[in-house]
């Protein structure tokens, strides 16, 4: 099935260079110029990913990808001229999967672009057939992770989640105890090996904490082996 892209980046030139590229790649393109506009095609067309450039009229992208998060999961990857790691920061914090600085390789963008999809290409399975599998459950204290319906429970309540949120808590759940650096997780969880920032790592996990610990503080689920990585406490 044809992948739909949504390009959302103001300048002319670089938009036709990121649609071009990606229709060589296989993939169905849609343009957005402003943010304004690229919010309402992010909501109403249904893309599999997002590509959002931060500088925009209208709406910058920071606060595209804020309202696109309070909607939809849909992967979204941030591209910017900027290279301070506040502005980086501040977009994994707002939601998005996945930063860009430009200038960067067309491997590079493609892999991002593979992992993500890749990750997101999730099929809805029967409620019945998960109900038989009781491997799909892990329960640990008040929390419970399907791991077929990619869902999220604490005290019998359903969590909002991301699906890179939900599977950096699988990919831990699922080896508890064992420590992984942020390299290893960045290799495991986000799909590809080196390419990726390990503040992405940091930043996920402190979004997970927010949802899933009494008190992020002081988690008792995903632990920090300080100078080391994280695991999580079964």
């Amino acid at each position: 099935m044809e992948r739909k892209i949504l390009v959302i980046e103001d300048e002319q030139n670089i938009n036709d260079i990121l649609s071009f590229q990606l229709s060589k790649d296989g993939y169905k393109t849609i343009s957005a110029f402003d943010g304004v506009s690229g919010l309402e095609m992010a909501l109403t067309q249904n893309p599999d990913l997002i590509l959002l450039d931060v500088m925009l009229p209208g709406l910058d992208g920071y606060e595209v990808c804020k309202k696109i998060r309070e909607q939809s999961n849909v992967p979204i990857i941030m591209l910017t001229a900027r290279e301070d790691e506040v502005d980086k920061v501040l977009g994994l914090e707002l939601g998005a999967d996945d930063y860009m600085t430009k200038p960067y390789s067309n491997r590079e963008l493609t892999a991002r672009i593979k992992a993500n999809l890749r990750r997101s290409a999730i099929e809805p399975v029967p409620v019945a057939a998960v109900e038989d599998d009781v491997n799909s459950i892990i329960i640990s204290g008040d929390l419970t992770i399907n791991t077929e319906r990619y869902e999220v429970l604490k005290d019998n309540h359903v969590i909002d989640i991301t699906l890179r949120e939900f599977e950096l808590l699988k990919f831990l759940a699922m080896q508890p105890d064992k420590i992984f650096s942020r390299e290893k997780l960045l290799e495991n969880v986000w799909g590809y090996e080196y390419y990726g920032d390990v503040r992405t790592v940091d930043v996920t996990v402190r979004r997970l904490r927010e949802k899933i610990e009494d008190d992020p503080s002081m988690p008792k689920y995903i632990i920090t082996k300080r100078g080391v990585g994280y695991y999580f406490n079964k």
